[in-house]
């Protein structure tokens, strides 16, 4: 068949400080920051993410000291599918939904990662605010094609000057 159209009433917006924000933007934002506080309490508090931490230290001294590794392997991945699911649902509110959202996504995030140090989900939030931020910047100055070009600059830079990101995880 034929694609099917919605009729979507524009809500409006309201002001906070010159930037207009839209109740959707608000509800994403706010939806963000619930998931991260929620990853932080699992991976900190949640004999889980505990478990989580120590497999992603050392998988066999995890495996010695009694714990299930498989199982810590399949709860990764069901929190990441939905975190990734919400991820989804919350960028389809801001935008539109398309089968190929995502691609559009993709290198800003590895990029983010990247810049965050692998393995540190905080530093992976800094460096997307740091990457989101300087891809919004630079159109000022340059076309709005180049953003994701920007984005794969500050990855290269990155990796060749500080490989390991630039909040380097330490272990203890």
């Amino acid at each position: 068949g034929s694609p099917r159209h919605y009729a979507i009433p524009v809500k409006k917006g309201f002001d906070v400080f010159g930037i207009t924000i839209t109740q959707n933007q608000v509800i994403v934002i706010i939806t963000a920051f619930i998931l991260m506080f929620l990853i932080h309490y699992i991976l900190q508090k949640t004999k889980i993410g505990k478990a989580m931490r120590a497999l992603s230290d050392n998988m066999d001294l995890a495996r010695i000291s009694g714990i299930d590794v498989d199982r810590v392997i399949l709860w990764t991945w069901v929190i990441s599918m939905g975190l990734a699911a919400a991820g989804g649902v919350l960028y389809g509110l801001v935008t539109s939904v398309r089968p190929n959202m995502g691609w559009v996504l993709l290198l800003p995030m590895f990029a983010a990662v990247i810049l965050g140090g692998i393995g540190n989900p905080y530093g992976a939030m800094a460096g997307g605010l740091i990457i989101g931020l300087s891809q919004e910047i630079s159109t000022a100055f340059l076309p709005t094609e180049y953003k994701l070009a920007v984005g794969f600059t500050i990855m290269i830079l990155v990796l060749l000057l500080k490989p390991e990101g630039i909040f380097k995880v330490t272990r203890t």
